[in-house]
C-alpha cells in the first residue's frame, strides 16, 4: 500500500535477507574485510557472529555476489540442534550428493570423493553454516574433521560459521573445541549501527526502490528510529515499514519524530506481555451466571503470583483455558437443548394422558 502512495517500485524494508540491500556500515565493512581475507587464505574457519537481525545472512549474500562462483562450490546449511550424522547428510545434500540410506562411513567417502573431483577441476568447496550456536559439540567436531580432507598441502574445503553471540562463548569456553579454535583464521562480531549511520541505511534502501525524496525524514525522526531499533537492522526494517504504512494512511509526505513515536508506541503495545498475574476461577451458580463471561468463568487476580510464577501461565496454558471455556459453553448449550426437548416430551405426554393420568387413546 505505501509503495503506491510514495511511488516506490519495491519494498525497501522487507525482512527477508536480500544482498541487494547491503549497506556498508562500519561493522559490516570490517566483517567483509575479514571474510575476504579468510577466503583468500583458502582454508580453516571464518566466524561471523551477531545478535538476531544483525545482518549476518545479508553480509554473506553480498560476499557471494563479489566472488567468482565458477571457481567456488557453495553449500548453505541452516542448522537447528543437528547431531553429527544428520549434519553430514545436510552437507551432502547441500553439495548435491544423494545421502539417502547411507551409513556414516559411506557418506564421508562420497563427500571426500566429491571434494577431490572439485579440486581436480579447479574448484574449491565452501560450506556456509548458519545458526551455528545450535550445533552440539559433536557436530562442530564433525565439521573440523571434514576440514582435514586435503590434496597434498591444499585443503579441499573451507567453512564459514554464522551464529549468535552465545556461539562465541561456546567456542571460547569449551575445552573440546580447542582444535577447532586453532583453525579459525578470521573472526568478527557484528555490532549494531551507530546513530550517524541510520540516515544512510534508510535512504540507501529507499533509493534502491525508486525513492525520490518522498517521504522526507527529519533528523529527529532518525533519532527516534535509532532509539527504538538500537541500530539493529532487522528491528529498524520492521519499524521503517510500519512508519511508511502509517505515513501513507495519514497521507504524510514528511516523517518526523511524532510519527515515529506514535508507531513505536503501537509496536510496544502489540509486543507487551499479557497480564499473567491472573487465573481463571469458576463462578458460583449456573454456567452462565455472569454476563459477558464464557461458561460461567471469570478472570480474577490471585494474590502472591508474580515474577517467575506468573510467567508460568504461558500462552499455551491460556490457549488451553480458552478451549476449555469453549467446550463448556458448547456443553451448556447442548444441555439446555436436551432439557427443552425433555420438557416438551413431558408436556406432550401429560396432554395425551389427560388430567387424571388416563391415556386419551385408551
Amino acid at each position: 500500500m505505501y509503495t503506491e502512495f510514495y511511488n516506490l517500485n519495491g519494498r525497501p524494508f522487507q525482512l527477508t535477507p536480500d544482498p541487494r540491500f547491503y549497506v556498508d556500515t562500519q561493522t559490516h565493512r570490517k566483517a567483509m574485510a575479514y571474510l575476504t581475507y579468510g577466503l583468500g587464505q583458502g582454508e580453516g574457519f571464518i566466524i561471523i557472529t551477531g545478535d538476531v537481525g544483525a545482518g549476518k545472512t545479508t553480509l554473506v549474500g553480498r560476499l557471494l555476489q563479489t566472488i567468482d562462483r565458477s571457481k567456488l562450490v557453495v553449500a548453505n546449511i541452516v542448522t537447528s540442534l543437528v547431531d553429527a550424522d544428520n549434519l553430514l547428510k545436510m552437507i551432502a545434500t547441500g553439495l548435491g550428493i544423494n545421502a539417502e540410506n547411507l551409513d556414516v562411513a559411506t557418506l564421508l567417502t562420497r563427500i571426500e570423493n566429491f571434494l577431490r573431483v572439485q579440486h581436480q577441476q579447479g574448484r574449491r568447496v565452501l560450506l556456509i553454516v548458519d545458526e551455528a550456536q545450535n550445533l552440539p559439540i559433536g557436530s562442530l567436531e564433525q565439521l573440523r574433521m571434514l576440514s582435514n580432507f586435503s590434496a597434498g598441502a591444499q585443503p579441499l574445503s573451507q567453512t564459514i560459521l554464522l551464529g549468535q553471540p552465545e556461539f562465541r562463548e561456546k567456542l571460547a569456553n569449551s575445552s573440546e573445541l580447542e582444535q577447532l579454535r586453532q583453525r579459525v583464521i578470521a573472526s568478527h562480531h557484528l555490532e549494531p549501527m551507530r546513530r550517524d549511520e541510520i540516515p544512510a541505511y534508510v535512504e540507501n534502501r529507499l533509493a534502491l526502490c525508486g525513492w525520490a525524496g518522498d517521504p522526507a525524514f527529519t533528523e529527529d525522526a532518525y533519532d527516534a528510529l535509532f532509539d527504538y531499533s538500537g541500530g539493529v537492522p532487522r528491528k529498524l526494517n520492521n519499524l521503517c515499514a510500519r512508519v511508511l504504512l502509517f505515513g501513507a494512511l495519514e497521507e504524510k509526505h514528511e516523517i518526523d519524530e511524532s510519527i515515529v513515536r506514535e508507531v513505536t508506541d503501537d509496536l510496544q503495545r502489540d509486543n507487551a506481555p499479557r497480564d499473567r498475574e491472573k487465573v481463571i476461577q469458576p463462578n458460583s451458580g449456573s454456567l452462565a451466571a455472569v454476563p459477558g463471561t464464557q461458561a460461567g468463568y471469570t478472570v480474577q487476580p490471585v494474590a502472591g503470583i508474580g515474577g517467575g510464577a506468573a510467567a508460568a501461565l504461558d500462552d499455551r496454558l491460556l490457549a488451553r483455558i480458552d478451549r476449555l471455556e469453549h467446550y463448556a459453553s458448547e456443553n451448556d448449550r447442548n444441555l439446555r437443548q436436551v432439557l427443552r426437548i425433555l420438557s416438551d416430551l413431558v408436556e406432550q405426554n401429560e396432554v395425551e394422558r389427560g388430567p387424571y393420568g388416563v391415556s386419551r387413546s385408551a
